[in-house]
């Protein structure tokens, strides 16, 4: 069977079946709802949930779980290959509802915390049942980090047989190939009491080189000043001239001359120049495997045992960035490397050296090497006492090994003795070996050539740079248990609750390379490691209070209040109201108000304090009248983690409706509006933000403020602090209609439609002093950034052994930054088509394909990595098949 798209709809519309429509892969018996602690068959809920099935995520033929996610448009699309080039991040693939940063999305798998916490890289996308996403807040029925929402994967733990499958992708400009395979296997045991399954996959995506760039001519751009104090978006700014990779003389007899890798001097062309982005990738390349068992035991008396195991890994490795932290360098006129005729010309004009601007790609071209490995094991026991109530509980521990490499980094005192080379008896060696002070030899220097691309030795290179590394190892260990049932019965029906006990301890150790602790790079990415601990232990209960039951109305009310213990920052409430009206079964109206948590990360509370002295700006100035009072000191900065740190608290609102009217079986139609508000929000502030905030009368800012006598800034700690606001709130919609088609057009089989989109109102950031709104800034320079309007039609045709269906994509528009005078800087919105098919070659052999941006539709101008928003690859290809016995 081709399979019909599971439509990803709210669960009001899934409680309603089409009795005429074909078997979808919809959930069926006892409904986990994601927004809720509560279980129960037809609960109509008051929190929004979109549900994704596996034939769409199949369908969409992406790399990993985490990029069909991103296609929705409630979610941001913050890191993705083509976006994380350049960046510690790749390798990793978080979930960012809203727009309000990862870490305010809580992602589950089966309903439960994972180890792998919101890196989708480790979920194995073959056994995904579907998704649920919670587009609300649920701190109370789920914990800290649900202020944007949830995310709760449902595997499919009741595999029976054996399923193989392969799928390879390519783009249309003969790049980005990618290929995978996957397998699953089920089968009951001891007369059916006993189920065991296991599955897994494993993908090789290439990536997309430098080479991409040139049939990409989007990408590359810049702004450039124009005059008048506007600025203008140009393809092809090679921004980094004069600098040129084999090195400009910026001074002196042969200013404006480059070298050539013999040494030889000529006049530079615009060939010479470039960005620092044309050297890097266009998507990054990613190896990754995921893993899932499962075993589950009927052991008598309705209860069920079970275990879990999760074994995942992700490894990249791609050209990062060339080390720029010392692009212009002086070398002496008499070093032996330079040509005669070249120095006899310095030596007549009285120059006792070159003044040079190089990237040395050649030598100091980071590249960053990570691999994450995650291991997790669970186990729990689940089922019924009396009939009434039902309960389970379960333990976990998981850990994530992380090792993260930058090769080819630049160690500036190595580099600066080897430049400075010098002749003795014919062959060219670091002075410091020819100092008549042998106290002051370094036998390992070898004299650096710095004249030309590639003119340097393959031991000197060895000489100036040295690997970065870090290892580090997260370990979460988590318990809870959780008891279900109807409390009592009322005149329009039983009140359910909920209630259970939650803890959790986490835990990061990490260690960094002997290089990386002298602290002898020039461009160094891995500081302090980060090492602590925090643990949380918690309550929770909810209750589901039916108030009226007719034909005409249904009234629910639900509520639910959850305190979590921190041993760091101490207890804390979250709760949650909602309710539900239905109107002739037809409407459902809903609303929900909550109050929502996001505890500190361990990196939030123990990153290592670096210190710092320049000058700050002073913006709480008013009042000093000291003559001796400076209001642009030179101040001792502290930055860094905080353990002083509280977890932030979020407001929010949903109130919206659901239709589903009798007289169009099939259909459903709801709008939302949402609105959350992050109150003490964790941001690491600019010393002048802290002193912005003291300004406008925060207590914990002006405490992180240190004053002399005349009122002169000391020291300023901005470290992590709850310092920030964040606002957002907008209008989400979805529409979905399946109906069999055999009745009007004789045909076997169904045609269905589906619709999203989500409407972003305001997107605001405040910390500090300065706010931002930047719903509606589309620009790739705007990290944040989200247009106002973005939304995914669907439809098609299935039947027993085919399928065909098309997407299309709707990007809305922009600003490239509404902080800029850009006279070009209006982004047009953008629509992409996408096209899928499958179809039965025989009972158990099914081959299916997708072309993904059909008609090639390109991106506006991107000037640093890539765009958030907007396709970066263009048309792209996959092919799969797969074969169940």
């Amino acid at each position: 069977m081709a399979g019909a798209p599971a439509l990803a709809q709210s669960v009001e519309a899934a409680e309603q079946p089409d009795e005429n429509a074909p078997e979808a892969k919809e959930p069926t018996g006892t409904i986990v709802v994601t927004g809720s602690r509560i279980q129960r068959d037809g609960f109509d809920q008051p929190t929004p949930t979109t549900v994704l099935g596996d034939t769409e995520i199949q369908q969409a033929g992406r790399v990993n779980l985490q990029q069909v996610l991103n296609e929705l448009p409630q979610v941001r699309n913050s890191v993705a290959p083509t976006t994380a080039t350049g960046n510690t991040s790749s390798g990793v693939a978080p979930v960012d509802l809203r727009g309000l940063g990862s870490a305010r999305t809580l992602t589950l798998v089966n309903g439960r915390r994972f180890v792998g916490d919101n890196n989708l890289n480790f979920v194995p996308t073959n056994l995904v049942d579907r998704v649920e996403l919670v587009t609300g807040g649920a701190s109370a029925a789920w914990g800290s980090g649900a202020v944007a929402g949830v995310v709760n994967i449902i595997l499919n733990d009741d595999l029976d047989g054996v399923t193989l499958g392969a799928q390879t992708g390519i783009s249309s400009r003969g790049d980005g190939f990618r290929y995978g395979f996957d397998a699953a296997f089920g089968t009951d045991f001891a007369d059916g009491r006993g189920h065991f399954m296991i599955g897994g996959e494993y993908l090789d995506d290439e990536g997309v080189d430098t080479g991409g760039r040139r049939e990409r001519p989007w990408l590359g751009a810049g702004l450039v000043n124009i005059g008048g104090g506007q600025l203008e978006l140009q393809p092809d700014v090679n921004d980094l001239a004069p600098i040129t990779r084999g090195g400009t003389v910026l001074a002196g007899s042969f200013a404006g001359q480059v070298f050539n890798p013999d040494g030889s001097l000529r006049p530079t062309s615009e060939a010479d120049f470039f960005s620092l982005y044309d050297l890097l990738y266009v998507a990054n390349p990613l190896e990754r495997i995921g893993t899932y068992g499962r075993l589950t035991y009927d052991i008598g008396g309705g209860a069920t045992v079970w275990a879990d195991a999760m074994y995942g890994r992700s490894k990249t490795n791609q050209p990062f960035f060339p080390d720029f932290s010392s692009p212009v360098f002086a070398v002496s006129a008499s070093n032996p490397f330079l040509s005669p005729t070249i120095s006899d010309t310095l030596a007549a004009n009285g120059e006792t050296s070159l003044l040079i601007g190089r990237l040395l790609t050649d030598t100091f071209f980071m590249t960053f090497d990570a691999e994450r490995v995650t291991k997790e094991g669970a186990v729990g026991i689940e089922g019924t006492l009396g009939g009434n109530w039902a309960y389970d509980a379960h333990f976990s521990h998981g850990e994530i090994d992380s090792e993260q490499r930058f090769f080819n980094s630049s160690i500036p005192a190595n580099f600066a003795r080897a430049i400075d080379a010098t002749s003795v008896n014919g062959q060219i060696v670091c002075s410091v070996n020819a100092d008549a002070d042998p106290t002051n030899d370094d036998p390992a220097c070898v004299a650096f050539n710095p004249f030309g691309d590639g003119a340097s030795s393959p031991e000197a290179r060895a000489y100036v740079s040295g690997t970065q590394f870090s290892r580090s190892v997260n370990k979460l260990d988590s318990a809870a248990a959780r008891l279900q049932g109807d409390l009592l019965s009322m005149w329009a029906g039983p009140v359910t609750v909920a209630l259970g006990v939650e803890a959790r301890w986490e835990e990061q150790a990490a260690d960094n390379g002997e290089l990386d602790r002298a602290g002898v790079f020039g461009l160094p990415v891995f500081t302090e490691p980060v090492q602590g601990a925090f643990s949380v232990k918690e309550g929770f209960v909810e209750a589901l209070v039916p108030l009226w039951q007719s034909d005409g109305l249904e009234l629910d009310v639900n509520g639910a209040a959850r305190y979590s213990d921190y041993s760091l920052s101490g207890g804390i409430w979250s709760w949650k109201v909602g309710g539900t009206a239905r109107l002739f079964r037809d409407l459902l109206l809903r609303a929900t108000r909550s109050r929502d948590i996001r505890a500190p990360s361990i990196g939030n509370l123990f990153a290592v304090n670096t210190i710092n002295v320049r000058p700050v700006v002073d913006n709480d100035s008013a009042g000093r009248n000291d003559p001796n009072y400076n209001p642009n000191p030179q101040a001792t900065i502290f930055s860094g983690g905080n353990v002083a740190l509280v977890p932030e608290v979020s407001q929010n609102w949903t109130v919206g409706a659901t239709v589903s009217p009798a007289f169009l079986s099939g259909f459903s139609f709801s709008i939302d509006y949402y609105d959350i508000k992050i109150d003490n929000a964790i941001a690491t502030p600019s010393a002048s933000d802290v002193t912005a905030a003291c300004s406008q009368g925060d207590t914990a800012a002006c405490d992180s403020v240190i004053r002399d006598a005349t009122g002169t800034i000391e020291t300023i700690f901005a470290v992590a602090q709850n310092i920030a606001e964040f606002e957002t709130s907008g209008v989400d919609f979805e529409a979905s209609y399946r109906t069999p088609i055999s009745g009007f057009l004789g045909l076997p089989g169904s045609f269905y439609v589906r619709a999203l989109a989500t409407y972003v109102d305001e997107l605001a950031f405040q910390t500090g002093f300065n706010r931002r709104d930047v719903a509606g800034d589309v620009g790739d320079s705007v990290v944040d950034g989200l247009p106002k309007w973005r939304g995914i039609l669907t439809l098609g045709y299935d039947e027993d052994a085919f399928g065909i269906g098309a997407r299309a994509r709707y990007v809305g528009g922009g600003d490239f930054n509404d902080e800029q005078n850009i006279v070009n800087g209006e982004i047009d919105a953008r629509t992409y088509i996408d096209l899928n098919a499958s179809f039965d070659v025989m009972e158990s052999f099914t081959f299916y394909g997708n072309v993904s941006n059909l008609f090639d539709v390109k991106p506006p101008l991107v000037t640093t990595t890539g765009s958030a928003h907007y396709d970066n690859l263009g048309r792209y290809f996959t092919v799969g098949a797969k074969v169940k016995f």
